[in-house]
């Protein structure tokens, strides 16, 4: 039985957020993994995505660029998103999942975790 947990924690800096994805039943190396979001009243989107190693090549939604870092440490079977810069715009929640870039799209797969909520205030 896979299960996927997204667990959040405070960033190193002011107005930055770390979330890990940790799993059971379930080698992450061997598995591009990614996080999605979906805000209040809007469709779920795609943030970012690893592949799986050990090329762990990683994709992030136009959004997100320059301001989010995924990435994986197979000794303790995590994905990571560290995210900085957060906007209003950035919070929802979040689901760590199964993924891949199909035509450019960042779209979930086969496993999903439940979601771990992202709060932006001032």
């Amino acid at each position: 039985d896979v299960q996927l947990q997204a667990l959040g924690r405070l960033g190193a800096s002011w107005g930055s957020l770390g979330l890990s994805c940790t799993a059971s039943g379930l080698a992450m190396e061997e598995y591009p993994i990614g996080w999605f979001r979906q805000a209040p009243g809007k469709q779920r989107e795609g943030v970012s995505c690893i592949s799986s190693s050990p090329a762990s090549r990683t994709y992030y939604a136009d959004s997100v660029k320059g301001r989010f870092t995924i990435s994986r440490d197979n000794r303790r079977n995590t994905v990571s998103l560290e995210m900085n810069g957060l906007k209003y715009e950035d919070a929802g929640t979040y689901y760590c999942a199964t993924c891949q870039v199909v035509y450019g799209s960042l779209i979930g797969s086969d496993y999903w975790g439940r979601g771990t909520l992202v709060t932006v205030s001032s």
